[in-house]
This record gives structure tokens, C-alpha cells and sequence, in this order.
């Protein structure tokens, strides 16, 4: 009777599609999707275009860090770029200086002046390589006297024909001249400087004048070499060492080694192994001016970033600059972040525009559930008000029956006793709202009559675990019925008797309890099987789906429950579906 009460109950609840778990889990889910939703409802279309604008901005963020990020590593290169040109100038300058100082150094030991084919020699066993690209040879310029001009003309006119003797004539107040003797490689293009005085011209004067003074290489300003064809104005540069005779306290000057440059040739022969993407590259004698520009590579109307490196070209300064290109628009990458973000925010702004219509629609679901919430909770009320008048009746008719026939009376009192047990369990679900229910709750409902004994001891033990519903009814129609008896034949029917119930976890989904009976009357072990025993053994071992071992040892009997602990979860998922279901139905 009690198995088809409860479940009739259950088939009732079943029905009307609600329950406890039902009710928590819809507004659990209610809440969360309402906290997650409300700006989309309230903002329909702000929120889309305020994704946009967040994407947007950081779209512009992120383009504006990678173009900085790009023109950073433009100028670092540049800057690179810059150091590697002026290193490669300063070592041609280097290279040729250092064989300008061979040649000074050869030329001072000779006693007396050199020939041309000595000088020619002399040349060759340099051996030039590739780092003195970019200059015009080597020379040789001996100081001549007034008095020994024409001994030097005549000198020059034997080993070098079509040499027309020094020019431009002395002036009256100058006592020497320092005319080009000899320049290899011997072609016809350096044959032009051959006998200019070079000491004649101011800009070539100071060079002379500075590498004497020093004993260094040293570089001259902008000049035009002799070389050059009458008319042209392309800018050089020459490089003298000093050549002395006799001791350092009473040395004399004997002439100059010399290197001239063209400043274009000298500028492309360093551009060679560097020039990687440069756009404009100039050379500069001095400051950085244009009547001061020696040498240029690549446009010169650019206005992109620009490096200048100062350096230091045989005694002599020069500036260096290198500038490259102003980059029109932005940079590949830049472009690829653009259009990557643009993407990402269309997509995201169509994704949020078909979630705020979903969040639309389930708003208005959820307003609907509601409704039937409120139905269904007013029905369950209803419902648990109508199980309990029930019970009252069937206690009352129970209660006339074992008044009016005395023969069925163990009867009575077992059926009232096991109705009043399903109906404080079934207090306890109502109070949880048909959910969870404590272990020691249940306890300590089915063992209240008893509680207050000071003959007998009952005691509980163990740890806090709740259980479903179904669990809850079957353990506490199992303690009434082990309680049942210890109080008529058992512990509790004497003083000094004692009940200890204790309770443990064997896993995360098992729980053991154990029922033992100690200092009652010792029990019988011939006996006739009761209904409380097959009760135990049968339904409720066929409820809790696992085995309940009864023993009635003669020191007391013993009960060991095996219980499944379910997790709330899953009256959740339960009722949810069936809520579902439900609404398929209605809808």
C-alpha cells in the first residue's frame, strides 16, 4: 500500500510536470541567463554597435602600434644602414692612407729624387687591391725650388712626354713650387695633372700645409681635380702625406704622396657592398651645405627620414647623409590588421545581433515559464496540503478500526505506526522542497518517540550527507520499522538498552549504515519471519537498489544498509527535462 501511495505521488508529480528540483533549477537557470542577457535586452542596438566601436578601437590601437613599430625598425635600419656607408668610406680612406704612408716611407729613403720608372716600380710592388677603388692612383710631388726649375722641366720632359713643365707659372713673391712629378696609373687622363703646382691653389695649400705640420694623411676640402676636363665641375678630393728628408730636429720637406679622388667614384666604389635599399645617400665636406656637397647617390628630393653619421676622412671631417623614402599610406601589415579586425567585428556585431534576438526569445519563454511556474508551485502546494489531509484520514480510519475491532490490533498499530513514519519523511521533502534531505534528519524524525527515554541510550554518528528523495523515504521507512522493533522486543524495550546508529562514506556514491542493538533482552533464534523483516529485506533492499544485510545475533540484532548518494545535479537535469517535455506539450 505505502509502495503504490508513493508512487501515486510521484506519478501525480510526474504529470503536472514539476517538482522541487524542477522549481530551483528553472529559476537557477532563469537567474544566470537573465544576469547574462539583461544588456542585450535593454540595448538591442547599442550593444552591437558598442562591439563595433571596441573592435574598432582596438583595430586602430593595434595599427597604430604596428605602423610605430614599422617606422622604428625602418629608422633602426636606416641608422644601420648609415653606420655600415660611413665605416666602408673610412676604411677606403684608411686603406688609402695606409699606402700613402708605405710610399712616403719608400720615398724617404731614397737619397736621391725618384725616376719615373723607379716610381713606376714602386707603384706596382703595391700591389692595390680592391680597397683603393675609387681614386684616381698614385702621385708623386717633390718640392722644386725657384733656381732648380729648369733642371726639373727639363727632368720632366725626358721621362714623361707631352709634359709642359710647371703651371701655373711662379709668382714673383714664391720661392717653390710642388708640382705633380708622377701620378700611375699612367694614362691620359692623369698625364693632365702632370707638372700643375699644386701648391699654387689654396684649398690643396691648407691640406699641405696641415699634413706637414702633423706628419699625418691628410685630406683636402672640395676641389676640382686637374684631371677633369676643361668645364667640368665634378667634385674631388686629394689625400697628402709628407715626404722629409734628414733628421727630426733638422728635417726638410721633401715633397708629397698623394692620392686624388673622385668624390662620386670614392662615394659608389663604398656603396658597392652596402647600398641595400638605400634611397638617397650624400656626402658632405665639412657641413652638410650645398655648396659643400662633394658626392650623392639616388634622388635628393625625398622627405622621409633622414640619418646623418659624422666622420672623420683622413684628418678631415665630413658629414654623411642617408634618408630614405617617405612611405606612402601604411604598411603591409598595417593593412592586414586593418582588414583582419574589420572581419572580426562584422562578424562579432552579426553574432551579438542573433544573440540579442535569441536573448529576445528566450526572454519571452522565460516570462511564460514563469507564469506556469507560479501555476505549477500553487498546484504543488495544493497538492502537498491534499497528501497530508489524506494521510490524516487514513490515520483516522485506522485508528477507528483498532477501536472497534480489538483482534486486529498488532495490525493497527504496525500500519499506523508505518503511516506516520512516510508522513514525517515526507515533512522533511516537503520542507526541501522535494529536495536533498540529511541522513541524520531522517534519523532522528523516525527515532523522535524515543529520544527522550532516560532508560535506553540511542546514539548517532557520521557525517553530513543529504540524499533524494526516493532514498529519504526508503531509509526512514526502514528505521521506523528496525525502531518498531527494538522498542517492542529489542533495546529499547528495557533499561539499560542501547541503539547506536552510525553512518559512513564507502565512495563518492555509496553510504553505509549501521544499525546495532546492544544491553536488551537477548533474541530468540528460533522465530517466525515478521512483515517488518521481508519489508527491509525486500522492498526497501529493491528501492535502494543494493542488499540489506538483517542479522539478529543473540547480543542484539544488526542492519547494514548500502545507500546511493545521488548528486543534486541530477534531480536537476531530471526536472529540466521534464519541464521541457512539459512545455513541448502545452506548446
Amino acid at each position: 500500500m505505502i509502495g503504490l501511495w508513493n508512487s501515486a505521488i510521484a506519478d501525480l508529480q510526474k504529470r503536472l510536470g514539476f517538482g522541487g528540483d524542477t522549481r530551483t533549477s528553472l529559476l537557477s537557470s532563469h537567474t544566470r541567463r537573465q544576469a547574462a542577457r539583461r544588456w542585450l535586452i535593454r540595448f538591442p542596438r547599442a550593444v552591437p554597435l558598442a562591439i563595433f566601436l571596441l573592435i574598432g578601437t582596438i583595430t586602430f590601437i593595434a595599427v597604430v602600434s604596428v605602423q610605430r613599430g614599422e617606422d622604428g625598425r625602418a629608422a633602426a635600419q636606416l641608422r644601420v644602414r648609415a653606420s655600415s656607408i660611413a665605416a666602408a668610406l673610412e676604411r677606403r680612406a684608411n686603406a688609402s692612407s695606409a699606402y700613402l704612408r708605405a710610399g712616403a716611407a719608400l720615398m724617404a729613403s731614397m737619397e736621391d729624387a725618384a725616376s719615373a720608372q723607379r716610381f713606376r716600380r714602386f707603384v706596382s710592388e703595391l700591389r692595390l687591391d680592391a680597397d683603393y677603388r675609387g681614386a684616381e692612383g698614385i702621385g708623386w710631388a717633390q718640392v722644386v725650388r725657384r733656381q732648380d726649375i729648369p733642371q726639373f722641366q727639363q727632368m720632366l720632359a725626358m721621362q714623361t712626354p707631352g709634359a709642359t713643365g710647371i703651371t701655373p707659372p711662379l709668382a714673383y713673391d714664391q720661392t717653390f713650387a710642388i708640382p705633380v712629378t708622377f701620378l700611375q696609373p699612367d694614362t691620359e687622363r692623369n698625364r693632365r695633372a702632370l707638372g700643375f703646382d699644386m701648391y699654387s691653389d689654396p684649398i690643396r695649400r691648407v691640406a699641405m700645409l696641415e699634413a706637414e705640420r702633423t706628419a699625418r694623411p691628410t685630406a683636402t676640402d672640395k676641389v676640382v681635380l686637374r684631371q677633369e676636363q676643361a668645364g667640368s665641375s665634378a667634385p674631388g678630393f686629394l689625400i697628402y702625406m709628407p715626404v722629409f728628408e734628414g733628421t727630426v730636429g733638422g728635417r726638410r720637406l721633401r715633397g708629397f704622396i698623394y692620392s686624388p679622388f673622385n668624390a662620386e667614384d670614392f662615394l659608389e666604389s663604398a656603396l658597392e657592398m652596402e647600398d641595400a635599399g638605400i634611397t638617397s645617400v650624400r656626402l658632405y665636406d665639412g657641413t652638410a651645405a650645398p655648396d659643400r656637397l662633394l658626392a650623392s647617390s639616388g634622388p635628393t628630393d625625398d622627405e622621409g627620414e633622414m640619418v646623418t653619421e659624422l666622420m672623420s676622412i683622413a684628418n678631415n671631417s665630413w658629414v654623411l647623409q642617408v634618408s630614405a623614402a617617405k612611405e606612402r599610406g601604411l604598411s603591409v601589415l598595417s593593412m592586414v590588421t586593418i582588414i583582419f579586425g574589420l572581419v572580426i567585428a562584422t562578424m562579432l556585431v552579426q553574432l551579438v545581433r542573433l544573440l540579442t534576438k535569441q536573448a529576445l526569445e528566450d526572454e519571452t519563454r522565460l516570462q511564460w515559464f514563469e507564469e506556469q511556474s507560479s501555476i505549477r508551485m500553487s498546484l504543488t502546494r495544493e497538492l502537498n496540503h491534499r497528501v497530508k489531509n489524506t494521510l490524516a484520514n487514513v490515520l483516522s480510519i485506522i485508528a477507528l478500526t483498532r477501536r472497534r475491532a480489538t483482534q486486529l490490533n498488532d495490525f493497527a498499530d504496525g500500519l499506523d505506526g508505518r503511516i506516520r513514519a512516510l508522513s514525517a519523511t515526507h515533512d522533511l521533502l516537503t520542507q526541501s522542497e522535494w529536495g536533498t534531505t540529511p541522513v541524520r534528519a531522517v534519523m532522528e524524525a523516525e527515532l523522535l518517540p524515543y529520544a527522550d527515554a532516560s532508560d535506553h541510550e540511542i546514539d548517532l554518528a557520521g557525517p553530513d550527507v543529504a540524499l533524494a528523495p526516493n532514498e529519504a523515504l526508503s531509509l526512514g521507512l526502514a528505521t521506523h520499522e528496525l525502531a518498531t522493533n527494538a522498542a517492542k522486543y529489542g533495546a529499547l524495550s528495557q533499561a539499560g538498552g542501547k541503539v547506536t546508529l552510525h553512518w559512513r562514506l564507502i565512495s563518492e556514491s555509496l553510504i553505509r549504515i549501521d544499525w546495532q542493538e546492544s544491553g536488551g533482552p537477548p533474541v530468540p533464534q528460533q522465530r517466525n519471519r515478521g512483515f517488518g523483516s521481508d519489508l527491509i529485506e525486500r522492498i526497501v533492499a529493491a528501492e535502494l537498489k543494493n542488499p540489506v544485510k538483517l542479522t539478529f545475533d543473540p547480543a542484539g540484532v544488526r542492519c547494514m544498509l548500502t545507500i546511493p548518494v545521488r548528486q543534486p545535479t541530477e534531480f536537476a537535469m531530471r526536472a529540466a527535462r521534464a519541464m521541457r517535455s512539459q512545455a513541448r506539450a502545452n506548446g
